[in-house]
Parts: structure tokens; C-alpha cells; sequence
């Protein structure tokens, strides 16, 4: 099995894995290989699951285009 060294990384990540490591019950550099696991072997379904998720909690139920209209109507530009 390879190795890897990650040179130039800052306390705060440091201190993030770590805590990420013991609230997963794993040693910082079992976290690591979880990690780079899971963003690197993603299945392309399980990327997908995610997008989706995310595109819903980003999107309004405000419509642009009254918006939009609103405030061309209101600085005399429409």
C-alpha cells in the first residue's frame, strides 16, 4: 500500500481532522484515509444524490422575474 505525506497544512485543519476523527471513533490518519476514500471513490450516483440535495435547499421560491420587474418599475427604467 502506498503513502502519502500532506506537507504545509494549516493548525486549524489539523485541529478539524482531529475532531473529526474522534467524533468518528478513528485515529486522525484512519480519518485521513476515509476522507480522501470518500471524496475521491464517490460512486457517481452517490455525487448526484448529493447535487440534487443541495440544489434543493438552494432554491427560492421567490421568481426573478417580478423581481426584476419590481425594481425596474420602481427606478423608472422599464
Amino acid at each position: 500500500m502506498a503513502q502519502l505525506t500532506v506537507r504545509n497544512v494549516t493548525a486549524q485543519v489539523v485541529d478539524a481532522l482531529r475532531r473529526r476523527a474522534a467524533a468518528n471513533r478513528r485515529s486522525a490518519e484512519a480519518e485521513h484515509r476515509a476522507i480522501l476514500r470518500d471524496a475521491l471513490l464517490a460512486e457517481g450516483a452517490a455525487f448526484a444524490d448529493r447535487a440534487r440535495k443541495l440544489r434543493s435547499h438552494l432554491r427560492s421560491s421567490v421568481d426573478s422575474v417580478d423581481t426584476i420587474r419590481a425594481d425596474r418599475d420602481r427606478d423608472g427604467s422599464g
